[in-house]
């Protein structure tokens, strides 16, 4: 059946309104069943979901309904995320006529201009995005309970995001102080994620201001560094001469830093006056002292110097700064700049730091470890020394009271000395810049005073934070790293800001709290949101604390809070709340594990006991469009409601979660969604044929094979599954089953059996199974299929496939395994050969081969490997002492094994008698057809009246026949 004949979006709509008519995904307590509680990042509604953003939620999604086949009561929920200042900017940019912007509207996601109109105001920007996205979610068949849905600006969310608050203030945890944020100097609000083009968090690292001092008229010129340690070594300074920089008072003193420089100054809270402008060629030649040890350091011309990184001007420190080293052997080598800037000498490396493996100057060595070929070799050498010799250096003599310490300690001595001194101050820089802002403006890092903060810094909420990353199941497991990492560098944040959408701070009503510390523990709030929306819970001022206390803490009197809050049924509502909690599984992708994932594990730390800490992370990489990272410029974005016009959804689904494993990225190519798509038509196809059998028993091996197949492809679906190996899973349902069928076919078609009752039945029953393992990444085709197939209940219902191991055939197995792996040694030899065989002679192996190599199997499966063991308990048995005229077979014999699937070595060790020559025999037919009508002789090593003309027969071993062709 072509996939053109098949209506896939009337079946998508058809099911999309059984689902929703049988309340098929709505999950209410029920005390008898295991619960299973799925959440995944909740949308922001400014754009229209793209292909993009589909992994994380269809990775839920599959994730969810294969719970829900495992017999779970699964609930698996979704609200919108409103709060912020991302939507609040796009407004603005709509009202100025933003071109970039509705270009975006116009051409990728086809809007009008009578909806666009409307997007002056934030809210209907909101609403129009969530109820495309939502209808999106619904078309992708997301199995999701909509009955809980809700937005972070419904006035009962508020009141709940208020009383989380004010729960972390009353434990301390919310501080008020002045600490460094992203900030757009346009919206006058701290940014995060959620308010950047590309999602981009602001990354910033604090430099010490090394305050050098001009000696001409005692100028400050300070130089920004991360390695204060190594002022023993500074040997010169560089300046661009290019580069326009400015003589400002700096709270009160003279500083000469680049313009860009001074304007940084400015929102760390400096008081900053400009006096007037100076060339950077002007400042060439200046000498310099330097401030911890009264060194005369001169100005270098560099052009590698940036004016806005850091304060525009660089101090040197060339024997353990590979940039610096190759700028002065550059400034050596280069006698035009030289004489042009009236340079009679240049500075000598100044060696202050010893370490193993560098006995010389060690950013020349540096740079001499890394091939000169390399594209960022000083980079690179830069990035080996720091490590280097911060872990394993020591200071020098010459750096007087600190010679002998550790880099590593010297460094924060060192820091904190020159600070309370006065010779430095503190320059906080973006490490990632540039940081846009969605309403277009550039961030930067300002110093906010009396802002509220999470303090995350907290040691001991650190630790409890810590713990339960040990506790939980973290998905895959290496990145468990990445989340002990985040918790260890995590410092204040910035909780509210002045403007956008959301709840206001309860105790200091002007500032609203931000975006990615309202959506910390909002999958508590989805046991609540039912009642809301079902009026059970009054949208009213009787909603409190005590409310929230009692359902989701235990705390205060039932009837008392009834009572106040004008909730009757309260205790039904903690009762679910304590049915369904903690998150069984949270699902978000990697790019979120910096902020919300661990913000996620700090709040529910801090809030809940440790028996509702959530049980499961699983982390998702991103996708990629065809090989290239999505983009507006590369007109690869594409929205999902559109893929799925075009495609279908269950392609869609099966094409993002096929191409990679969980954390690596995604390349959706429209060449596999157009093989898939072939491949579900032909799941249509297998089912059209068999829709009628009746059941019938099997009646040859092959028939009791392919029964075996299914149910060990079942367990390994489900292994697979239950470590989130999705693609895994995938490849067990679409390619490997697949592989099973064509052989199947093979085998009945040889013995001319193909339309007998039992072949029918046993393709019916395949089809079965193939699709309740496909049910959860292709549910419409699956539930499709399935009534086609003449059921009445739904595909969920049905359940996973048969995993009971005592239904495998391993004799059955171990037949067909043989005659595959026969079949492809004798092409082999044909293909070697060049011979067109019209005889094919196989020989099994004596009787007593098989008792030797079942000892060496059992040897292999214990771990014992020593050859000249093996051999001792080999020649000390009778019915195998013979080995010993041949000792090289148990070298063979030892290779064969250990070159075969762990599974066929299991089944194998479990074999008590396999005839290998009656599995042969019954397989001759196919071996003939498959080299051309070929005659096939099968004989035991053991037959004396054997046909053995060039005395093939002693080579064989067991489980790997020898072949004679003529």
């Amino acid at each position: 059946m072509s996939s053109n004949n098949i209506d896939w979006r009337e079946i998508e709509e058809k099911w999309i309104k059984r689902w929703d008519e049988q309340k098929l995904f709505q999950a209410d307590p029920e005390p008898s069943r295991k619960k299973y509680f799925v959440t995944v990042a909740y949308p922001y509604p400014n754009s229209p979901q793209h292909i993009g953003h589909g992994r994380t939620y269809t990775l839920a999604d599959a994730h969810a309904r294969y719970m829900r086949m495992k017999g779970y009561n699964v609930l698996f929920p979704m609200g919108f995320h409103y709060t912020g200042t991302p939507i609040l900017g796009m407004s603005r940019r709509v009202a100025a006529g933003d071109k970039d912007l509705l270009d975006t509207f116009h051409n990728i996601y086809k809007l009008t201009d009578d909806v666009i109109a409307t997007f002056v105001e934030p809210v209907k920007i909101a609403s129009y995005f969530h109820n495309e996205i939502k209808q999106g979610m619904k078309e992708m068949g997301y199995s999701m309970d909509w009955r809980r849905e809700f937005t972070t600006i419904d006035r009962i969310y508020s009141k709940f995001i208020s009383w989380q608050f004010r729960t972390l203030q009353k434990k301390g945890l919310i501080v008020q102080g002045s600490h460094p944020v992203g900030w757009c100097p346009n919206d006058q609000n701290p940014v995060s994620q959620h308010d950047t083009m590309g999602d981009v968090e602001p990354d910033f690292t604090e430099y010490v201001l090394v305050k050098f001092v001009a000696q001409n008229d005692g100028l400050v010129v300070p130089a920004a560094t991360l390695r204060p340690e190594t002022l023993f070594g500074v040997t010169n300074m560089w300046v661009d001469p290019e580069v326009e920089y400015v003589e400002a008072r700096v709270d009160g003193e003279r500083w000469i830093v680049s313009k860009e420089a001074a304007r940084k100054l400015e929102f760390l809270n400096h008081a900053i006056e400009i006096i007037k402008t100076i060339k950077g060629s002007e400042m060439v030649g200046w000498q310099l002292t330097n401030p911890l040890n009264g060194a005369k350091v001169p100005m270098y011309p560099a052009s590698f110097v940036e004016a806005d990184s850091g304060t525009g001007i660089v101090m040197s420190v060339p024997a353990h700064a590979p940039y610096d080293y190759q700028a002065l052997a550059d400034l050596k080598n280069d006698a035009a700049m030289r004489q042009k800037y009236d340079i009679a000498t240049v500075a000598e490396p100044v060696k202050i730091i010893e370490s193993e493996g560098y006995s010389g100057i060690p950013a020349a060595e540096a740079i001499a470890n890394v091939p000169a070929n390399s594209s960022d070799r000083l980079e690179k050498a830069t990035s080996d020394l720091y490590s280097h010799e911060f872990y394993k250096g020591r200071m020098m003599q010459n750096t007087g009271k600190y010679a002998g310490k550790p880099v590593s300690a010297a460094k924060e001595e060192l820091k904190a000395e020159i600070a309370s001194s006065g010779l430095t101050s503190v320059m906080y820089e973006l490490t990632n810049k540039p940081v846009i802002c969605r309403c277009g403006t550039e961030c930067v890092v300002k110093l906010l005073n009396d802002q509220w903060f999470l303090n995350y810094a907290d040691k001991e909420w650190k630790a409890l934070a810590h713990e339960c990353i040990q506790k939980m199941d973290i998905v895959p497991a290496d990145i468990r790293q990445e989340f002990d990492y985040v918790v260890d560098w995590l410092r204040e944040r910035a909780c509210a800001r002045k403007s956008g959408l959301g709840t206001k701070l309860p105790w200091d009503p002007e500032w609203i709290i931000e975006s990615l510390s309202d959506s910390v523990i909002y999958m508590a709030y989805y046991t609540i949101a039912k009642y809301v929306n079902d009026k059970t819970i009054p949208d009213t001022e009787t909603i409190s604390d005590s409310f929230f206390d009692y359902v989701l803490f235990g705390q205060g009197d039932a009837k008392a809070v009834a009572k106040e809050s004008g909730v009757p049924a309260i205790e039904k509502i903690r009762a679910e709340f304590q049915y369904f909690y903690p998150v069984d599984s949270r699902h978000s992708g990697r790019d979120l594990v910096p902020n919300h994932l661990s913000f996620f594990i700090f709040n529910h730390v801090a809030i809940f006991d440790r028996s509702n800490w959530p049980r499961q992370i699983v982390v998702n990489g991103s996708v990629l469009m065809e090989g290239k990272k999505m983009s507006k410029s590369l007109g690869n974005i594409i929205p999902l409601r559109a893929a799925i016009r075009e495609h279908g959804a269950d392609t869609i689904r099966l094409a993002m979660l096929v191409s990679a494993e969980i954390l690596q990225d995604a390349d959706f190519s429209f060449d596999t969604a157009r093989g898939i798509k072939s491949k579900l038509a032909g799941v249509f196809e297998m089912a059209e044929k068999v829709k009628n059998a009746k059941q019938a028993p099997a009646e040859q091996v092959e028939d009791r094979w392919l029964a075996s197949r299914l149910v060990r492809t079942a367990l390994q679906t489900a292994e697979s599954m239950d470590r989130l190996r999705v693609r895994e899973a995938i490849h067990h349902i679409l390619y490997t089953l697949e592989q099973d069928l064509q052989w199947y076919d093979r085998r009945a078609r040889a013995k001319g059996r193909e339309n007998s009752p039992a072949v029918v039945s046993a393709l019916r029953e395949y089809v079965k199974a193939q699709v309740q393992m496909l049910a959860p990444f292709a549910p419409f085709t699956a539930e499709e299929v399935w009534e086609r197939l003449g059921s009445k209940e739904t595909i969920t219902a049905a359940g996973w496939p048969s995993t009971d191991e005592s239904k495998l055939d391993i004799l059955a197995e171990e037949s067909e395994f043989l005659a595959q792996s026969l079949i492809a040694d004798i092409a082999n030899i044909v293909k070697v050969t060049k011979i067109a065989p019209k005889k094919i002679v196989v020989y099994t192996g004596a009787g007593w081969k098989n008792n030797a190599y079942k000892t060496v199997l059992e040897n292999i499966a214990a771990g014992r490997t020593n050859f000249g063991d093996m051999m001792k308990q080999l020649i000390a048995n009778p019915e195998t002492s013979r080995i010993k005229s041949d000792p090289n077979l148990v070298k063979k014999m030892q290779d064969d094994i250990l070159s075969t699937p762990l599974e066929a070595r299991s089944r194998r060790t479990a074999l008590t008698d396999f005839d290998e020559a009656s599995a042969i025999k019954d397989a001759a037919g196919l071996i003939a057809k498959e080299f051309d009508g070929a005659e096939v002789l099968v004989y035991s090593e053991d037959d004396h009246s054997k046909y053995d003309p060039k005395g093939k027969a002693k080579f064989a071993r067991s489980f790997k026949p020898a072949v004679y062709m003529e």
